[in-house]
């Protein structure tokens, strides 16, 4: 009987199993990228501290996981996937900070914020403990 090989790399997954986690950084992007003043004004049941911290959060906690989930399921060695989890964390830490240049200089109404840099990554930390602990094999 004969083994397939391992995958080496994420072009060995395959792109149609990355597509989640493509279509979710379209949506990030677009959402990040709309003026202050189109979105929507938070109502009193919506006045919850820091809820767009929490948002930012989810975003990027969802935005990381779905593209730790191929690698981390793939039949990689641990080794790779480590290094694949660490790259992909960092990659999508370095894109919140992006995306709060990006309000900076081109997005009316928006400005750079730290603490929404700092709650992005604390969605990728989040993304990576989990599937460390319950999707790396």
């Amino acid at each position: 009987m004969e083994q397939k090989p391992r995958p080496s790399s994420l072009g060995d997954i395959g792109l149609k199993k990355f597509a989640p986690a493509i279509a979710w950084f379209v949506v990030v992007f677009i959402l990040v990228t709309l003026p202050g003043d189109s979105l929507p004004t938070p109502h009193d049941w919506m006045a919850i501290p820091s809820l767009d911290k929490l948002v930012h959060t989810f975003m990027f906690a969802l935005l990381t996981f779905l593209f730790l989930l191929p690698v981390a399921q793939s039949a990689m060695y641990r080794q790779q996937k480590r290094h694949y989890f660490i790259r992909i964390g960092l990659s999508c830490c370095i894109w919140g900070l992006t995306t709060e240049y990006i309000q900076l200089f081109y997005i009316p109404t928006r400005s750079f914020e730290w603490m929404d840099w700092a709650a992005d990554s604390l969605g990728v930390l989040l993304a990576l403990l989990y599937c460390r602990k319950y999707h790396r094999r």
